[in-house]
């Protein structure tokens, strides 16, 4: 199975486009340093969304905030932005290493079977695994690709990646039975779901939150690297229990 039609390149070229998209900049935006601001045009709410990558920072707000976020983080690093009260969550996404060649040695016992398509409509009604697989009531999924590994004929752990905004870039997850975590399973499954995607040109990332030390350690044993680290697009609409804080903001 060869992945090398995927280069780093190509790999850093879609994840910019996907970041300049959801941040509301141009790809050249990321080349600099330093923090850059933009507006979310689409937000209805007041909102915030702040991102990490590269020597960048972008802080993504809607026009109402704008001006008065980008005169609170002057001249303030890093650090310090991500240290905000109105910072909400903080997620590490990650990027297959396109040189990896040895695959993740599956356990023993277990039988693999890799979907895509309206093939995966088969499992619908699987349920425990919305990480990787979710149905909505029509029977409905963003999935579009999906690994499968069975024991005893009973599904135990499922990869699924999903559509992005950028075409040819897939966000995978993973899910795992309790039962059968700590055995790397997990880290299997998404090393056999990227294989599988690399080998169509399409980009998967994996998302982890920086508290989720399990799902960081299935990155890192597949041979993903971290390439970006992104707050919660949060919708300031008066919950925060910084509420006092925000509102001067606003």
């Amino acid at each position: 199975m060869s992945t090398k039609s995927i280069t780093k390149s190509i790999i850093r070229n879609k994840i910019e486009k996907l970041l300049a998209k959801e941040f509301y900049l141009t790809v050249e935006a990321f080349g600099g340093k330093g923090t850059v601001y933009s507006v979310n045009t689409d937000a209805e709410k007041p909102y915030i969304k702040i991102l990490a990558y590269r020597n960048c920072v972008a802080v993504c707000t809607c026009e109402r905030l704008h001006a008065k976020v980008r005169a609170l983080l002057q001249d303030r690093s890093r650090d310090e932005i991500f240290e905000m009260p109105f910072v909400y969550g903080q997620t590490i996404h990650y990027v297959p290493d396109f040189e990896r060649t040895v695959p993740v040695p599956a356990p023993p016992g277990c039988e693999w079977e890799f979907l895509m398509g309206e093939k995966i409509r088969s499992l619908n009604g699987l349920k425990g695994f919305e990480n990787a697989l979710a149905f909505d009531e029509n029977g409905s999924t963003p999935t579009r690709a999906v690994c499968i590994a069975r024991c005893g004929g009973r599904i135990i752990g499922a990869a699924g990646a999903a559509d992005s905004s950028v075409d040819g870039v897939w966000e995978a997850g993973v899910d795992v039975m309790e039962a059968y975590r700590g055995a790397g399973l997990g880290t299997c499954l998404v090393d056999r779901l990227t294989r599988e995607l690399l080998t169509m040109e399409i980009v998967p990332f994996y998302s982890a939150s920086v508290t989720n030390l399990g799902s960081q350690m299935v990155a890192a044993g597949c041979g993903y690297r971290p390439m970006w680290v992104d707050t919660f697009g949060t919708v300031l609409d008066g919950s925060s229990v910084y509420e006092e804080f925000v509102r001067e903001l606003k």
